[in-house]
C-alpha cells in the first residue's frame, strides 16, 4: 500500500484509526478463557467487529513472542485473515526491532517476506546502517521510533546538544536522508500534545503513528490541532480502550461501539480539511 492508497482509505471511510492488537491471553473474556484457540478467536471477532471504523491494525509482537510457539502461530493466523479477509487494511507489526546490518536484514525477513505485514516499527538508535536493511522492500513501510509516549521519554528524547537540538529532532532530521514521507513514518506518542507542533517543524509531510489516545490520557484533538495535514497524515492507535471495552461475552460488541466512537469523532475532524 503506498501513501495515496492508504490516504484515499482514510478519506473513503472518514477514519484514521488504527486498532492495536495487544491480545493479553490473561485478559481475555471468561467466555474464551481455556478455548482452543481462544487468542485468534479474541483477535477475529475485534477484526470483524471494529473493520468498517478502521484503516489499520497494530499487533504488538511482545503479547504474541511470550507464548513461544502458540503465540507465533496466534500471530500467523491473524495477518492472514487480515489480509484474506480485509485487504485494504493497513498491518503494523509493532516489534521495534533495529540492530545491525546482517542482523536486521534478517528481521526484515522475517516481516516483509515470512510474514508478510505492510510495515514494522524499527529503532533508530543504532543509526542509518541498522535502519537501511528495512528499505529494500517495494511496497513496505518503516515506522521509526521518534517521540514516544512512555513517561521515560524524557529520559533521552527530550536532551539536547550543543546546538540545543533535541535528540528527537535530530532522529527526525537525520532519518529523512534515508527513505522520503513514501516509505517512512514516525512514531510520536499522543500525550506529547504541544510538541506536535516541533515535529511537524522537522517532518512537515511524513505520516505519524500515534500510539496512547485512550488508556494512556493522550487526546486526539491535541493531535489533531497540530500534527494533521491535507491528507490527513495520521495513523492514531487505540489497543486497551477499544479491544478490552468489555470483559463479558459482548466483548466484540463493546469494542464495535469504542471504534465507532471514535470513528466518528475523526469523521468530524478530517471535514475540516
Amino acid at each position: 500500500m503506498n501513501r495515496q492508497e492508504l490516504a484515499e482509505q482514510i478519506l473513503r471511510k472518514k477514519t484514521f484509526l488504527c486498532v492495536g492488537l495487544d491480545t493479553d491471553v490473561r485478559k481475555l473474556p471468561g467466555c474464551l478463557q481455556g478455548q482452543p484457540d481462544a487468542v485468534f478467536t479474541f483477535n477475529k471477532s475485534i477484526i470483524d467487529a471494529t473493520a468498517p471504523y478502521c484503516v489499520a491494525y497494530k499487533p504488538n509482537l511482545a503479547f504474541y513472542e511470550s507464548r513461544g510457539l502458540e503465540g507465533w502461530r496466534d500471530l500467523e493466523q491473524t495477518v492472514r485473515y487480515l489480509k484474506e479477509e480485509y485487504p485494504s487494511h493497513f498491518i503494523i507489526a509493532d516489534a521495534k526491532r533495529g540492530d545491525i546490518g546482517n542482523t536486521s536484514a534478517m528481521y526484515a525477513r522475517t516481516f516483509f517476506e515470512w510474514l508478510d505485514v505492510d510495515s514494522l516499527t524499527v529503532s533508530p538508535y543504532m543509526g542509518e546502517d541498522s535502519v537501511t536493511p528495512f528499505l529494500g522492500y517495494k511496497g513496505k513501510w518503516i515506522i521509526l521510533l521518534a517521540l514516544t509516549s512512555n513517561k521515560g521519554s524524557a529520559d533521552f528524547q527530550f536532551t539536547s546538544d550543543k546546538q540545543d537540538e533535541l535528540l528527537f529532532e535530530k532522529v527526525l532530521r537525520v532519518s529523512q536522508n534515508w527513505a522520503d514521507e513514501e516509505q517512512m513514518m514516525y512514531v510520536v506518542g499522543a500525550t506529547q500534545g504541544k510538541a506536535f507542533q516541533q515535529v511537524r517543524k522537522v517532518a512537515p509531510r511524513h505520516f505519524l503513528l500515534v500510539p496512547g489516545v485512550g488508556a494512556q490520557g493522550g487526546s486526539l484533538e491535541d493531535v489533531c490541532e497540530y500534527g494533521i495535514l491535507p491528507d490527513c497524515g495520521l495513523l492514531v492507535n487505540s489497543s486497551r480502550g477499544i479491544i478490552y471495552a468489555d470483559n463479558t461475552e459482548k466483548y466484540a460488541e463493546a469494542a464495535l461501539e469504542k471504534a465507532h466512537d471514535m470513528q466518528q469523532s475523526m469523521a468530524e475532524i478530517l471535514a475540516q480539511l
